[in-house]
C-alpha cells in the first residue's frame, strides 16, 4: 500500500514528529510504501534509515520556500519558530501556497492508495481540499485543538474541509468529545488510538541507590508545560536529597526563565539539553521519578517511557492522563488535580500559591517513599506499559485502515 504522510512541522523533537517518525518505521516494516511531506528548518537533518530522501518532498523554513521560522502547532516549540495567531495575511497566505506545492508535487509523484495527515489544522485541509477521491486518515496530536481556539478566523476558513476527513484519530476519549465540539467529526469516524514508546530505548534495568533521589522532567520548558512551577515547588523543599534533572529545549525567553529559577537551586539541577531517545532513556532508568507538571497535554508519550524505565510518576490529572492512569491504585503514580484555568494553559495567579504547596507535598511525601523503598513496582510498570509499545499501537492504526476499506483484510 503506497501511503502519503503529511506533517506541517519537522518529523522529529516534538511528539508528533516522534510520532510520525515511529509510523513511518512500523508501516515500512509491515511492508507499507511511503512518501513523507514535511515542513523544516534549514539545520534539519534526516533521521538515519527513517525514509530515503527520495520519497520526501520538504516545505524549508530557510528562506528557499518560506522566509519566517517553523509555524508551531504549539505557540512555544523547541526549535525556533512562529506562532499561528501572530501571522499576517501575506505570511499565511505564503505559508499555504508552500504546503499546496508541495502536496501537489507529491500526489503526482507517488500517486498514493492513501493520505496519513497530523493535525487537524490547515496542512491536512489543504491535503483534503486537494486529493477528495483518496482515502484520508488524520492523527490529532491535541495541540491542533488549541489553535482552534487561538485562532478563530483561520478555523472558520478549514473546518468544512476538516469535516470531509474520512477517519480521525484520537488519544483519548476526552480528546475525541473535544473534537466533535470543535470541528463537529463525526464521532463514528473517529478511533481511539493512543501514543506508544519505543521499547528498543526505554526498559527497565538495575535502579541504584545512594542517598539522593534523583528526578528528572523531559520536555519543553515553558510556562504551559508547568516548568516554573514545579522549579518554585522544588524551592519549597530544597532542604530534602533530591536532584532534578532537566531535558529539553524551548525558545530563548521561556528557556531563560525556566533557567533562571533553576539557578536558584544550584546543584540541585542539572540542565541537559534536547536528548536522543537513547540518552533520554539511559537518563530514565537512572533516575528514580519522572515529574510532568503541564498545564495542557493530548497523551504524553513520556509518562509511558518513563514508567517503562521504571520511574516512579508525578503527573497533572488532565484528561488524557487520567484515562491512562487515574483507576489505578498504585503509588507507582500521583495525579494532581488543576483548580479552573484562566486560557487552555494558564492558571490563575491567585491559585500559584496553593499549587506549588500542593506540588512540594507530593514532591516531598515521593522522595521520601524512594529513601524508604527504591525499587520500583516492576511488575506494575511492565503490565501497565506492555500495550503501549510502538509495534502494538501501529497495529491498531493498521486495523484501522482495514476497517476503512484503504486495504484488503
Amino acid at each position: 500500500m503506497r501511503i502519503l504522510h503529511i506533517i506541517s512541522q519537522a518529523p522529529d523533537f516534538t511528539g508528533s514528529g516522534k510520532f510520525i517518525q515511529q509510523i513511518l518505521f512500523q508501516s515500512a516494516k509491515t511492508g507499507h510504501d511511503n512518501f513523507l511531506v514535511a515542513g523544516i528548518q534549514g539545520n534539519f537533518i534526516l533521521p538515519k534509515d527513517l525514509i530515503e530522501e527520495s520519497h520526501c518532498c520538504f516545505v524549508r523554513f530557510d528562506g528557499k520556500d518560506l522566509n519566517f521560522p517553523i509555524a508551531g502547532m504549539s505557540d512555544v516549540m523547541p526549535y525556533e519558530s512562529r506562532v499561528f495567531s501572530q501571522m499576517g495575511p501575506q505570511d499565511l497566505a505564503a505559508y499555504q501556497q508552500a504546503f499546496e506545492t508541495k502536496i501537489r508535487q507529491a500526489l503526482d509523484r507517488f500517486q498514493p492508495d492513501i493520505i496519513h495527515t497530523h493535525h487537524l489544522w490547515i496542512v491536512s485541509a489543504i491535503a483534503r481540499r486537494l486529493s477528495p477521491g483518496i482515502p484520508m486518515v488524520t492523527s490529532c496530536h491535541g495541540t491542533c485543538l488549541r489553535q482552534h481556539v487561538l485562532c478563530p478566523a483561520i478555523s472558520k476558513k478549514i473546518t468544512p474541509y476538516l469535516k470531509q476527513i474520512d477517519h480521525v484519530i484520537a488519544l483519548s476519549r476526552s480528546q475525541k468529545q473535544e473534537i466533535v465540539r470543535t470541528i463537529g467529526t463525526d464521532p463514528r469516524s473517529i478511533h481511539l488510538v493512543s501514543g506508544g514508546y519505543n521499547d528498543a530505548c526505554f526498559f527497565h534495568g538495575p535502579k541504584a541507590f545512594d542517598g539522593l533521589v534523583e528526578l528528572v522532567y523531559a520536555g519543553k520548558l515553558s510556562h504551559a508545560k508547568g516548568v516554573p512551577w514545579l522549579l518554585n515547588s522544588l524551592a519549597k523543599i530544597r532542604h530534602l536529597p533530591f536532584r532534578l534533572h532537566l531535558a529539553g529545549n524551548s525558545s530563548d525567553r521561556e528557556k531563560a526563565r525556566c533557567l533562571e529559577l533553576a539557578d536558584i537551586l544550584k546543584e540541585k539541577v542539572i540542565y541537559h539539553g534536547p536528548l536522543s531517545h537513547d540518552d533520554l532513556g539511559n537518563l530514565l532508568r537512572s533516575a528514580h521519578v519522572f515529574v510532568l507538571p503541564s498545564f495542557y497535554e493530548g497523551l504524553p508519550l513520556v509518562l509511558m517511557e518513563a514508567l517503562a524505565c521504571g520511574c516512579r510518576l508525578i503527573t497533572t490529572a488532565l484528561p488524557g492522563v487520567k484515562e491512562l492512569l487515574a483507576n489505578d491504585d498504585n503509588p507507582m503514580v500521583r495525579l494532581l488535580d488543576l483548580p479552573p484555568l484562566q486560557t487552555i494553559d494558564t492558571p490563575f495567579e491567585a491559585d500559584m500559591p496553593d499549587l506549588e504547596a500542593r506540588l512540594a507535598a507530593v514532591l516531598a511525601q515521593t522522595i521520601h517513599e524512594v529513601q524508604t523503598e527504591p525499587d520500583p513496582d516492576w511488575d506494575y510498570a511492565c503490565t501497565k506499559t506492555f500495550p503501549y509499545t510502538w509495534e502494538k499501537i501501529f497495529s491498531k492504526i493498521d486495523e484501522i485502515y482495514h476497517q476503512a476499506g484503504f486495504l484488503n483484510p
